[in-house]
């Protein structure tokens, strides 16, 4: 084959033409070799077929029974949309990747050996090509948070370690925006995936020495030995501190909140479009946060949205965090990160077009107010 004519996309080459095609699935003709001569697959061993040299980094293609073109994607789709919103950060944006990724799954003239590969390789140039769009730049230099989305019912797994929670933090997604889209494509797919050197190039189309240097730089640019000892509450201690803020910014006690706040605390906010005070830049340090929060919490209090509100914990980003939600409709989202003792960081979304993905868990979810929020005691009190 003369030049590189690679999908710019998969980094794959061409199909083969001249294959016979042995079905069709939804209506997308399936090549594949006749089967009645051995074991379904593209290329035999030896990597010759149909007289050609099989190219090199060529996916090979299996069939072994017609199967549903959803139904394969379908199966990944969730393992997709944790790598897209890893890599973005945005639930509406990693939801757009996957219609185009979707779109190109069904267009595809074969059925790949590795679908999980192929479509990974799909999704993580996508949103290469996302990170790198002057829209993108535009928006996270400004004052910029993640979209939140509820875990509580297995979205964005692979959760099962602590390092695998911290790569959907608030926290470390904001610090994901320090590195280059090349970067953080390498870093998250082997932090949070396990991706090998291996598997890395073919994704990103490098070489294995090439992902090795850019997982190392990402690394040293987060700080990751740092990153990777932040300590996580059990619930218990999560819900006596929460309780704890939550009463004594009821209560105006600004005092009282200092007392809760670590020296090193940090406070971010997103409220564009609700008219909800939120702060426009992030704020540092304890002084400053408790007299936020401590005139603040009256002034949510006296919004008429607020006043049949619920307030409901839920797994948010793999934390735990306070949902704000009247009717069916999710108003506020208040993650608390803590050392176990005082509050570290407190991010605070109220901005309806970042809230989206987060209501439509509530719409269906109807989650139940908790009782020990409301009922927080005033400081002071028995």
């Amino acid at each position: 084959m003369d030049g590189d004519d690679r999908d710019s996309l998969t980094g794959r080459w061409p199909e083969p033409a001249g294959l016979p095609v042995v079905f069709t699935v939804a209506g997308v003709g399936l090549p594949a070799w006749d089967t009645s001569r051995g074991p379904p697959r593209w290329w035999p061993p030896g990597g010759q077929g149909c007289g050609r040299k099989r190219p090199r980094g060529k996916l090979a293609i299996v069939v072994s029974e017609p199967a549903s073109v959803d139904e394969v994607f379908w199966a990944e789709r969730r393992r997709l949309f944790s790598l897209a919103y890893r890599l973005l950060g945005s639930a509406t944006d990693a939801e757009d990747v996957l219609q185009s990724a979707f779109e190109r799954w069904i267009a595809a003239d074969a059925v790949v050996a590795e679908p999980r590969a192929w479509l990974t390789t799909v999704v993580t140039n996508l949103c290469l090509k996302q990170l790198g769009s002057a829209r993108r730049r535009r928006e996270v230099s400004t004052t910029w948070l993640p979209e939140p989305v509820v875990t509580s019912g297995g979205e964005l797994g692979p959760l099962e370690t602590a390092e695998q929670r911290d790569s959907v933090s608030f926290g470390m997604l904001i610090l994901l925006e320090k590195l280059s889209p090349a970067q953080r494509a390498v870093f998250v797919l082997r932090e949070a995936f396990g991706y090998d050197y291996a598997e890395l190039a073919q994704v990103v189309v490098r070489s294995e020495a090439s992902c090795r240097q850019l997982h190392r730089r990402a690394v040293q640019r987060l700080g990751m030995p740092e990153a990777a000892q932040r300590f996580r509450p059990d619930a218990g201690q999560w819900r006596e501190l929460t309780e704890r803020f939550i009463a004594a910014a009821r209560g105006g006690d600004v005092p009282g909140l200092e007392r809760l706040l670590a020296d090193d605390v940090v406070y971010a906010g997103d409220g564009e479009g609700s008219g909800l005070p939120v702060a426009g830049k992030p704020v540092a340090g304890r002084s400053r946060i408790a007299q936020l929060f401590g005139r603040g919490y009256r002034r949510y209090a006296a919004d008429p949205r607020f006043a049949a509100a619920q307030l409901s914990v839920a797994e948010v980003n793999g934390e735990l965090a306070v949902l704000a939600h009247s009717h069916g409709r999710l108003l506020m989202v208040l993650i608390l990160e803590s050392d176990g003792s005082a509050v570290t960081a407190l991010w605070l979304i109220t901005a309806p077009r970042k809230l989206a993905h987060a209501a439509r868990w509530v719409s269906q979810a109807c989650p139940a107010e908790a009782g020990w929020l409301r009922k927080a005691p005033q400081p002071g009190g028995s």
